[in-house]
């Protein structure tokens, strides 16, 4: 996806309801050749990684800090905590999610699409081997020919709130 501009606002992309408990709108992203989506309601923009400053002694999945429109925002590396392998290059987008009063800047490789989903789309996700050590999804998502992980951001959030990667803004 390209990216109109240096910050690219998806909150006007978030009106539908969602059916049965599931977006109905998402935001596809890839990590590590791995399809996640989040969903459109949790995403307040989108934009390409231009620096990052890194911050001492902070836990390792923090990356460091960007300037976020108007605030300096964290950036985190969730590979690790997906239990996915580093590619080699930089992520070069981020996603800055947030519920509550925290967000934070999800770092990506790629953003390929804003997608509508029906909820036949959904399939229950895993409950063995790799794929239960992942507490951050909820269910398994069937696109086109492909399978993608629904990231639950309020439960991703909280576990970068107890390690001090999320930022509280009033």
């Amino acid at each position: 996806m390209d990216l109109p501009g240096p910050h690219t606002s998806v909150v006007e992309y978030a009106s539908a309801a969602p059916h049965a408990g599931f977006p109905s709108r998402v935001c596809l992203i890839t990590i590590s050749n791995s399809l996640f989506a989040i969903d459109l309601q949790s995403i307040r923009e989108v934009f390409p990684v231009d620096s990052v400053t890194p911050v001492p002694g902070m836990p390792t999945v923090l990356t460091g800090v960007t300037n976020l429109p108007g605030v300096v925002g964290p950036l985190v590396d969730v590979r690790p905590l997906l239990g996915l392998q580093y590619s080699g290059a930089p992520l070069k987008y981020a996603v800055v999610i947030h519920h509550g009063g925290n967000q934070v800047g999800v770092l990506v490789d790629q953003i390929p699409e804003i997608r509508t989903v029906q909820s036949d789309q959904f399939l229950p996700a895993p409950q063995t081997g790799q794929e239960k050590a992942r507490p951050f999804v909820s269910t398994i998502l069937r696109i086109e020919d492909r399978l993608g992980e629904l990231l639950q951001v309020p439960t991703l959030l909280a576990h970068m709130d107890t390690t001090g990667a999320a930022r509280r803004y009033k």
